[in-house]
Formats: C-alpha cells, structure tokens, sequence
C-alpha cells in the first residue's frame, strides 16, 4: 500500500486503486520541488503537492491539492492553484463508480477559475505483479468564469487512462492521460512520471505534465503548458 500511496500524488486524473485488507483508514502525501538558476537568467520554480485518502467501508474518498509559482527575472511567468476531491465506489476487483470536483485557477490561462464536476465508470483491464491499466469515462458539467464576459456553463464528455509499470521493487514509471471535451473546446492533459523509492516512506519523482487547450480565451498565454519536475515525495 505504500507504494501505491507514495505514487498517489503524482496521480491527479484517476480514482486510486482498490484498498488491501491490511489497508490503514487514513493515508497521505506531501511533495516538493523546487529549482532555482542564477547567472544569465535568474529563476525559481515551487510546485507543492498534498494528498490525503480514507475508507470508508467501500468507498475511497481523497483530497488533492497543488500549488505552483514559478518567477523569472523576478516577474511570475506562472501561477497556479488546484483542489480536487474524489469519491470512488468498488463494485468488485475490477469494476468501481467514481465521482470528483476540481477547482482550478490559473493565473495565464484566461479564465478567472474553473469548476469542474464528472462522474462515471472505470474499469482496471489490466491488473498484475508488474503492470496495470485503469480507463474511466462519464459525463460532467464545467463552470467557466471569464474576466469581461458571461460566465459559461458547459456540458463535459470525459475520458482518461492510467498506467503504471513497476520496473523493480523500489523503482516505477507512471503514464497518464485525459480529455475533457465540451461545445468551446478539447482539454488534454498528459503526466508522464518515474519514481524511485528510498525507503518505507521517502521516494524521489521525475516528472513532465503537458496540459493543452484547443480554444483558449483571448487573455491566455498559450495554448499548451509543459512542466517538468524533480521533486521529493514523502507519504505516511
């Protein structure tokens, strides 16, 4: 359970998978990264990650959230704020219900914040010693709040997968994928991930988020963001 809880923060998209009996009933994350350049150009970069999970008979419930500030030249290039909170629901060893709800405010994507609501089915059509494979699709609902405009409320058609490959017992790669699509646009996010435990409780992560919207509003910086970190995962 510790390796799947250790890999849990740096799973954003995906309901975690189904609690062991030896499972304790509260469990949790913390994440850090943090890069700093000085000379030509002088940069720092801060992405804090928080999880927190619990049972309660057969639902999993869990809190995510994420903080990112990156400054370059003394001026923010990126400023960002994520809570999301997901409920799953197994109906036996690979089947399950899930739900969640997403806050995101972004400070250069052209939005105020968003709130997003899905729920659905998913499904692990992979499940073994070294591999597995979850795909999850529902219907939601999105509120866009947008400086200068009405606000919009959208219908969603959500989709994602998630793969995680054990390469040994103290090492991971982690591939995850989703698309939200609605009337104005198609959102894509990717986490590709390599994790490496140091002990019971330690791991260090190596990761590369790409997040890519087909329409943005005007205000938005660019259509696509990429981010890659090093940080360190602490889970307990």
């Amino acid at each position: 359970m510790l390796a799947l809880v250790g890999d849990a923060s740096a799973r954003p998209f995906y309901s975690p998978p189904p609690p062991a009996e030896d499972t304790p009933t509260w469990s949790g994350t913390a994440e850090l990264g943090y890069t700093s350049l000085s000379g030509n150009t002088d940069s720092q970069t801060l992405i804090t990650k928080g999880h927190l999970a619990w049972l309660t008979g057969d639902f999993t419930h869990s809190l995510r959230g994420e903080i990112r500030h990156v400054t370059k030249d003394d001026e923010t290039s990126a400023e960002r704020y994520q809570v999301t909170a997901r409920e799953r629901y197994d109906l036996n060893g690979m089947d399950y219900l899930f739900g969640f709800t997403r806050w995101d405010k972004d400070r250069f994507s052209g939005y105020h914040y968003q709130i997003t609501a899905i729920a659905g089915y998913g499904r692990r059509v992979l499940n073994d010693d070294h591999q597995s494979l979850a795909l999850e699709a529902g219907p939601g609902y999105r509120h866009d709040s947008l400086p200068d405009t009405s606000d919009r409320h959208l219908g969603v058609a959500y989709g994602a997968l998630d793969y995680q490959w054990k390469l040994s017992e103290t090492a991971s790669l982690g591939q995850e994928f989703s698309l939200e699509h609605t009337r104005e646009n198609l959102t894509s996010r990717s986490l590709t991930s390599l994790t490496a435990r140091i002990n019971d409780h330690l791991a260090l992560k190596l990761s590369h988020e790409l997040e890519r919207n087909s329409q943005p509003p005007e205000e938005a910086m660019a259509k696509t963001d990429r981010t890659t970190t090093a940080s360190l995962i602490y889970d307990w």
